[in-house]
């Protein structure tokens, strides 16, 4: 029984969702105190307890009784299948990071995998479903992995009502891979999304980005979605390297201008783009745990975050593997090789 303290480093959600998805590949049950420790809302809310549900639901685990701001859990997993489940969040919850739990151990089922999510598809301090198709999934793909995530319905903060479909083909051995430059530019462009708010607000925000980025004509895109989808809005710039795609994300909210909203996500950008590194602060996070079930990889990153640190930890609990961040001058240099 692994022990983990949910209190260490970051004290967030990371920490239980890589511990679930590496029980259910390695088979090692864990312990783990102190949930969400570091949160204003400590313990499990809807989002972390459908993955705990899920988790248990794809290889049939034996658990603690868990509920709503349970602050300690025991797993004990089973091997996992493939099949097709359904989860609902019942909030605006995020689907994402639901998937992103089991994702990686869907690669190890007995067969193939369909998973549909409910709840929350683009919410703030979580990735939206468009990080995961262009950027995350590209990876996964350029890994060997066969993943494809579809986006039937959005749901924002707080109504929820999104819906995510995936589909997972078996990939027991992910490959190495090492991406050190993004490459040349392939491709560049903004979408505001909008669904029961004023249109002239996506208008905004795509003015800024047009002021901020010298873009124009189709590299600025208005998304109308239907009203009952919202209220919502985010506001995306997908950049298309060629060996890598970031997404960068900015959501509007009450009483915040769109021109914030926008210069919000152009200061990201910018922090990205004035580096050398191919990947971004959080998808430089998502990669870590690929990365060691390939057992081995390396990749420049733009920043190493807290999350990030406390990711590797855990990580290695599980895995025999080394991961180490190097600063350069004009990138972080993460390793990730056996131990």
């Amino acid at each position: 029984m692994i022990e983990i303290d949910g209190a260490q480093g970051e004290g967030g959600g990371q920490i239980l969702r890589s511990a679930l998805s590496l029980s259910m590949i390695t088979g090692q049950p864990f312990r783990l105190i102190n949930i969400r420790a570091g949160r204003d809302k400590p313990g499990l809310l809807r989002q972390h307890l459908v993955a705990v549900q899920a988790a248990a639901a794809i290889c049939g685990a034996r658990t603690t009784p868990v509920a709503l701001r349970a602050a300690s859990l025991e797993f004990v997993p089973g091997p996992v299948r493939g099949g097709d489940y359904r989860f609902a969040i019942g909030s605006a919850g995020s689907c994402t990071l639901v998937l992103q739990t089991l994702l990686p151990a869907l690669l190890h089922a007995d067969g193939p995998s369909t998973v549909r999510i409910s709840g929350g598809t683009h919410n703030a301090m979580a990735p939206p479903v468009h990080f995961l198709q262009r950027a995350y999934g590209r990876i996964l793909g350029q890994m060997g992995a066969d993943v494809e995530i579809a986006l039937q319905r959005y749901g924002f903060h707080p109504a929820g009502g999104g819906e995510v479909i995936a589909t997972v083909q078996p990939c027991p051995r992910l490959l190495p891979i090492a991406l050190l430059q993004r490459g040349e530019r392939q491709a560049g462009f903004a979408e505001s999304m909008v669904a029961g708010v004023p249109v002239n607000v996506a208008q905004r925000e795509l003015e800024r980005v047009a002021g901020g980025m010298g873009w124009s004509g189709k590299q600025l895109r208005i998304v109308g979605l239907p009203a009952d989808q919202g209220p919502g809005n985010v506001l995306l710039l997908t950049l298309e390297h060629e060996h890598v795609t970031e997404v960068f994300t900015s959501f509007g909210e009450k009483s915040l201008l769109a021109e914030s909203v926008a210069k919000r996500m152009l200061n990201e950008v910018r922090a990205y783009l004035k580096t050398d590194a191919a990947v971004g602060e959080h998808l430089a996070d998502q990669l870590l745990l690929p990365m060691a079930l390939a057992g081995g990889g390396v990749f420049s990153c733009s920043k190493v975050s807290q999350h990030a640190l406390t990711n590797a930890e855990v990580i290695s609990r599980f895995l025999p593997v080394r991961i180490t961040f190097e600063q350069q001058e004009r990138a972080s240099i993460c390793t990730v090789a056996a131990a």
